[in-house]
């Protein structure tokens, strides 16, 4: 079997590489500097995977797309999948949208969560790809693109808008994390360190995940309702109604509450002593 994967030079597509390497393949590896062309991949290949990042996907999809035959299954490993999936259903290929639930730096796949969104593929496609990628570890969840966009303006949308909200505030403060050292907490440490984490990355990945899916809006309307509530509700000082809704959260949350609480109990323990 034949992989070719353009934006193979990336950290996901040097992953992924791997990934296929391992199952026996034979890896194609297109970037726009590799002697090997993304036309190349595109021709040559069994397996065509899209691993550029989220702005640029869609051209380049429709750049390969007419180059590709129904005998070829054509994917991505994109953070949305309405989108790529729509522009690879234009080609002849068989179509599966995949979305690695991790960074590159992870290393492997083991462990980790990948999101499929079969479109227009047979049942031993996605066979195939979930005995590949299980044999090496990972879940595999599968779902439609409109589904996995919606859940991912609350995963990916929701979590980093909070993490850069949380970074924001304290700059607009004139807080820094260093000013907070004698202070720290637990649970504090851990908040910072997201956000901390987000910002060592590339923000144009950051932008293309809150900017492009259609879904986040709505969400962060939801937000910024919410927000106003429970601000009201400290504002005014009314710690019954601030009681409510934190047990109507509880309730809502339901027995991951306990699950969290031990999950973080070992990771702040952890922490501690490292």
């Amino acid at each position: 079997m034949k992989t070719g994967i353009i934006g193979g030079t990336g950290g996901m597509g040097r992953l992924f590489s791997e990934v296929f390497k391992k199952a026996g393949h034979e890896v194609l590896i297109a970037g726009r500097k590799t002697e090997i062309t993304w036309e190349d991949a595109a021709r040559l290949s069994d397996i065509v995977i899209i691993s550029v990042p989220i702005r640029d996907t869609v051209s380049v999809i429709h750049e390969i797309a007419p180059l590709l035959g129904e005998h070829q299954l054509l994917a991505d490993l994109t953070s949305l999948k309405i989108s790529p999936v729509k522009a690879m259903l234009t080609s002849k290929a068989r179509v599966i949208g995949f979305h690695p639930m991790f960074g590159p730096t992870a290393g492997t796949i083991r462990g980790q969560t990948i999101v499929a969104t079969p479109a227009r593929c047979n049942e031993d496609d996605l066979r195939f790809f979930k005995d590949l990628f299980e044999g090496q570890g990972a879940r595999v969840t599968i779902t439609t693109p409109d589904e996995h966009d919606r859940m991912m303006a609350v995963i990916q949308g929701l979590t980093h808008f909070k993490a850069i909200l949380l970074a924001g505030t304290m700059r607009r403060l004139g807080i820094s994390p260093a000013d907070t050292e004698s202070y720290i907490s637990p649970v504090y440490r851990i908040e910072t360190g997201i956000a901390g984490r987000l910002l060592a990355q590339n923000p144009e990945l950051y932008a293309d995940i809150l900017c492009m899916n259609p879904q986040v809006p709505a969400v962060l309307e939801m937000c910024h309702k919410a927000f106003l509530e429970i601000s009201g509700m400290v504002n005014k000082g009314d710690k019954d109604a601030f009681a409510r809704e934190f047990l109507a959260s509880r309730d809502w949350y339901g027995s991951f509450c306990e699950l969290a609480q031990k999950e973080t109990d070992l990771l702040i323990q952890e922490m501690v002593n490292w």
